[in-house]
């Protein structure tokens, strides 16, 4: 018999737990090519060199896939769709991918007891 929490939620434990650490891995990844595609960016733009000029290919599609996964863990702990949209948006901002994945780490761990 899969664990379930008393949140009103049917989810099992074990899945929130997997999409938590998916959605955590990305976040960092996503924020970790988001710095890359500032200095993509000033690099380019500051100082005309191209050598960087891959990284917003790559920022895109490790976007796509950090919105799929974010999307995945805020239908198994139902989050309200601002919640969904604020935590997604944090992908685009530097910096702000490792704060969000912070807090949102903490609010799924006390509801779920992980």
């Amino acid at each position: 018999m899969t664990d379930t929490t008393d949140t009103g939620t049917t989810t099992p434990v074990e899945k929130v737990r997997g999409a938590l650490l998916r959605y955590r891995v990305l976040a960092w990844i996503t924020g970790l090519w988001l710095l890359l595609l500032v200095a993509e960016l000033v690099l380019k733009y500051g100082f005309d060199v191209d050598a960087l000029d891959f990284v917003p290919i790559v920022h895109g599609w490790v976007y796509f896939v950090y919105l799929i996964l974010t999307i995945d863990l805020a239908i198994k702990v139902r989050w309200p769709l601002g919640k969904i949209i604020s935590t997604c948006i944090a992908g685009t901002i530097p910096f702000l991918s490792f704060w969000f994945e912070h807090k949102r780490t903490q609010e799924v761990k006390a509801e779920f007891g992980l």
